[in-house]
Formats: C-alpha cells, sequence, structure tokens
C-alpha cells in the first residue's frame, strides 16, 4: 500500500457515528512490542498515520522503529527500561547510551523525551526508588553537554497507584510513604522543564468492582456523573476525576503548574472469565470516545483550558506479554494490520515478514534487548497495591454513592 495515501492532510476517520479530522485529534500512541508476529516498523508507518497519532511512545529505543519513522515529523518518546538505570548513574556509559539511542536519530527522528523507568515507585524495589533520580539526572546531564537538553527533556513515568487519596479528586494526595522520593523527581521536572507522566486505567476500577462502578462512567458514555463535593466541579467520566486527582496531589505538594500528560491509558478487548468488562464493544467505546474527546481539545473539569496529552495503550495486540489475558488484547490493531474492533480505521496490508521480540543489536550498556521490564505487566500495577487497595475501594464507593444517590 501506497504510503502517500496516507499523508494527505484531509485524511479522516469515523469514530462512533462522527467524523473527524485526523490531523486534529493529536493521538498518542503506545508502541510495544512484546510479541513475535509484529509487522516490520516501515509498514507501521503508515498504520500510525491512518489513525492519526502524530506522537508515539517507546519502551526502548528500537533503531528499527527510529530509523523508519525518520523524516515523518512524528514526536517519539523514548526509553530506558528499568534494568538500566543503575548504569546510569555512570557518566561514561549515560554518555554512550544517549549518543547511541538518541543523538544517532536527530534530527532526523523527532524524538523529544525519554522515559526513564517505568512505574518504579510501585515496584516496592528500594534499589529501583534509590536509582531513578540519579539515573535521570544523569542522562539530563549527558543531554546539556550534547547541547540536546532544550530538544529533549527527561522524565519517568507512574502508576497511578502513587496516590493515597484519590477521592473525591479535589482531596488526591500522593502515598505518604513515597513523598520523600517523588519530592526531588517534581523538583527535577518543574526545574528541566519536564512533564510529570501518569498510567492511568479506568478499566481496572470497573473490573474490581462492576456493581459499584456504572459501566457509562468509565466509558465516556453519556451519565449523570459525580460532583466534587469540595470544588462543586462536575465529573461525567472516571479518567477526567483520576486526572484531576493527580493535579490535586501536585498541588498539594507545591506543584501546582507541572503540566501533566496521561502516559498509558487503554481498555482491553478480551480477557478471562473474571476480568469482567474486558470486550470489544467496551474497547471500542473507550478508545474511540477518548479519542473524540482528544479531538475536542477538551480539559478536565480542573483544568478546563489545558489540552488532554494523552498516549493510547496500544497500538498492537501483543501475543508474549504474560499475566491475564487482557494483557494481550490493549491494541487497536491486530499483527496483521487490521483493526481489533472497528473504530473506522482501515487498517494496512503487511507483508508475511513479522519482527522478533525487540530486536537484536550492541545491548552492551547502550540498549536493552527488549522491552523494558517494567512494562511487561500493566495488570501487576494494581497487585502491587497490596494493603492500599483499601484505597481504591474507597474511591469506589465514593463513586458508586454519588452516581446511584
Amino acid at each position: 500500500m501506497e504510503l502517500s495515501k496516507f499523508c494527505c492532510s484531509s485524511l479522516v476517520f469515523l469514530i462512533s457515528g462522527i467524523v473527524l479530522p485526523a490531523v486534529v485529534a493529536a493521538v498518542g500512541i503506545n508502541y510495544g512490542q512484546i510479541a513475535n508476529n509484529l509487522p516490520s516498523p516501515d509498514d507501521v508507518v503508515p498504520l500510525v498515520r491512518s489513525i492519526g497519532a502524530s506522537r508515539v511512545k517507546l519502551y526502548d529505543a528500537d533503531p528499527r522503529v527510529l530509523r523508519a519513522f525518520a523524516n515523518t515529523g512524528v514526536e517519539f518518546i523514548v526509553g530506558l527500561g528499568n534494568e538500566y538505570l543503575s548504569k546510569m548513574r555512570d557518566p561514561d556509559k549515560a554518555l554512550a547510551w544517549v549518543k547511541a539511542n538518541v543523538q544517532a536519530y536527530l534530527p532526523e527522528t523527532n524524538i523529544t523525551c525519554i522515559t526513564v523507568g517505568n512505574e518504579i515507585l510501585t515496584f516496592n524495589d528500594t534499589s529501583l526508588n534509590d536509582n531513578l533520580l540519579p539515573a535521570m539526572q544523569g542522562v539530563h546531564a549527558v543531554l546539556v553537554n550534547l547541547g540536546l537538553d532544550k530538544q529533549v527533556s527527561v522524565t519517568t513515568a507512574h502508576s497511578l497507584a502513587i496516590l493515597e487519596t484519590s477521592y473525591p479528586p479535589s482531596a488526591g494526595a500522593f502515598r505518604q510513604d513515597l513523598i520523600e522520593c517523588i519530592t526531588p523527581i517534581l523538583n527535577f521536572n518543574v526545574k528541566t522543564g519536564s512533564p510529570f507522566l501518569i498510567n492511568a486505567y479506568p478499566f481496572f476500577a470497573y473490573k474490581a468492582n462492576p456493581k459499584q462502578v456504572p459501566i457509562d462512567f468509565v466509558l465516556f458514555q453519556p451519565n449523570q456523573g459525580v460532583v466534587d463535593p469540595d470544588t462543586n466541579l462536575h465529573y461525567d467520566n472516571m479518567l477526567f476525576a483520576q486526572i484531576d486527582a493527580v493535579y490535586s496531589a501536585l498541588a498539594s505538594l507545591g506543584f501546582k503548574k507541572l503540566p501533566v500528560q496521561i502516559s498509558e491509558t487503554g481498555w482491553p478487548s478480551k480477557g478471562d472469565e473474571d476480568e469482567t468488562g474486558a470486550t470489544i464493544e467496551n474497547a471500542k467505546k473507550y478508545n474511540g470516545n477518548l479519542i473524540k474527546l482528544m479531538s475536542q481539545k477538551r480539559g478536565t473539569p480542573m483544568r478546563p483550558n489545558s489540552d488532554l496529552n494523552i498516549y493510547v495503550f496500544a497500538l498492537f495486540n501483543e501475543n508474549m506479554k504474560p499475566g491475564p489475558t487482557s494483557e494481550r488484547n490493549y491494541g487497536l490493531f491486530k499483527p496483521d494490520g487490521t483493526p481489533a474492533y472497528p473504530l473506522g480505521f482501515s487498517g494496512i496490508e503487511v507483508s508475511s515478514n513479522t519482527t522478533t521480540p525487540g530486536y537484536s543489536g550492541n545491548v552492551n550498556v547502550t540498549q536493552p534487548a527488549t522491552s523494558s521490564t517494567g512494562y511487561l505487566s500493566i495488570s501487576s500495577a494494581t497487585e502491587r497495591l497490596g494493603s492500599r487497595g483499601i484505597v481504591f475501594s474507597l474511591c469506589l464507593s465514593w463513586i458508586a454513592l454519588a452516581l446511584w444517590s
């Protein structure tokens, strides 16, 4: 299929009955590769264009992908895996990584951000926690020395489980045991001008208690919504309530102006028997309605004038991800390039050549051979909550009470 077919600025796609200009939505997409049957990165380029995506987030710095997207204008976030944090404390190793995985592809490939680790603070791993900020500082120092710090920012992605309280949104607060770790990271974000990234999945809230949480509230469908009693702000969907809880948590520590981006959110189209709600129809509604909201440049109730910067999870179903069935079914597309469910995307025809997990190459410090271990399982983040699950349950109770009262 000709690439030029996807380059027209008038490209439109149909979502839930509404035709939207693809260039308006500014869709961000997560491109994971824990699979052995994905199309080649060259074939992925027109696929990304077909959904109007202008931003792509990787969990590594796959050279095949970065070369394939050269001169496309697509913005890239590249990732440094959790297992490499300790090495970034060594200036020479940090320099080697940045030169090999970022500088080598500039300016042809539009790399704008590096995520150092994924959901580190909820692994309850002291070593990872201790290495996170020094690794971020080490990578940023290299960018400064190379004159790239104005073009490429450094941050890390967090799980929503870093919150102690998320109900109501105005009472959002970080876990007390993480404040000592997270405050210096927030200072780093402010000092370097990098965004605060959070992974948020309303699916887990619904799966945990489908009888209490109305499905329309989590799928952006018409519903009566809830009102925050402290601010009188009205919420008609869970994701916006989660985002505003993060804003409140940041404000409580004095970081009211720090920009927030949703680095992951999505809905699985298939799940195990106990994964209530993981269906094609629900995935279609969640992602379709989410993309519609993004195209409207609608902010949250607490930040109505702030554009949503959201990365949908994920581009493909990934057949080698561990965990429950849902883990392998978050993709907008199947490995053959056809849509996983109808969102109005035509998909593409791909060649019979498929990729292998990660990629081969020099993995001596400069680059991991596979995607970050911190990315392997989305659902494990909720499992790591432990006794903190009580907070999650209370949040659901507040939503249910407000919606059904």
